[in-house]
């Protein structure tokens, strides 16, 4: 862990943190990018540098094209397809579960690394679903993600499911592809119940998701917002620290012991 920091916010943050006993944090792409994955919006997005590959995200077009699909498994095997690390974030966040404090992370992530961190899979909502598994289209068979990795390894560039022969596509929900009503649901009654939402890594500009962060302040809560840059829901912060993801929710978490 971090040392304490002498920022006067991240020293206000760390105040929210330690008078709270229920604590949400709501987490986009910037807290992972230190576990070597790319966010989508940022200056060095994968949408940034390339708008087309906003396309495998999206459910029309995943199922109609197979260049669509093979560009999607091609991501997958590269960036899923090998060991992913919790980084020093996904680590502080298990650290304020340790404190006795955190009562849920939801996130738009969908990489598990909060689980691997150390958050107990009840308190993770995944309002995007999750990469770890596949899903068929057709038949809704699903198993581990690694078995369609190792048929894409082996040369197929769009596995068919191995039970019926339909279209395969991660267990994450696509652009057009509909929420689970439950988990959305509960993220909002958890941002509405908590003692202060921190809003980490995440520009908050992808609905309905981003609306926990207005739930929160709709209901009197503070919302502390940790971003490397502006968000669309800036208006909303109570405090916003700019910064380096990691080193700051490091931070956060050493000052409020």
């Amino acid at each position: 862990m971090a040392g304490k920091s002498n920022n006067p916010l991240v020293a206000e943050a760390a105040a929210l943190l330690r008078g709270a006993s229920r604590v949400v944090v709501f987490t986009g792409a910037g807290i992972s990018t230190d576990s070597g994955i790319p966010d989508f919006r940022g200056p060095n997005g994968v949408w940034t540098k390339n708008p087309l590959a906003e396309r495998t995200s999206t459910l029309s077009w995943y199922l109609a094209d197979p260049e669509v699909r093979k560009a999607a498994w091609e991501n997958r095997e590269r960036t899923f397809g090998r060991p992913l690390v919790p980084n020093g974030g996904h680590l502080a966040v298990a650290d304020i579960d340790r404190m006795g404090k955190l009562s849920a992370v939801v996130t738009q992530n969908v990489d598990g690394l909060h689980q691997d961190g150390g958050v107990p899979d009840e308190k993770v909502l995944e309002v995007h679903g999750t990469v770890k598994f596949a899903r068929c289209w057709e038949c809704q068979d699903r198993r581990p993600m690694g078995e369609y990795i190792e048929l894409v390894r082996a040369g197929d560039p769009d596995p068919a499911c191995v039970r019926c022969g339909g279209i395969v596509k991660s267990d994450a929900i696509l652009f057009e592809q509909a929420l689970d009503a439950h988990v959305i649901s509960r993220a909002y009654a958890e941002a509405e119940e908590c003692d202060v939402l921190f809003a980490v890594g995440s520009t908050l500009g992808v609905s309905p998701a981003n609306n926990v962060v207005s739930r929160a302040r709709g209901a009197g809560r503070p919302v502390v917002i940790v971003n490397g840059g502006p968000t669309e829901m800036d208006n909303y912060a109570s405090i916003f620290i700019t910064g380096s993801i990691t080193p700051v929710l490091q931070a956060i978490v050493a000052a409020a012991r």
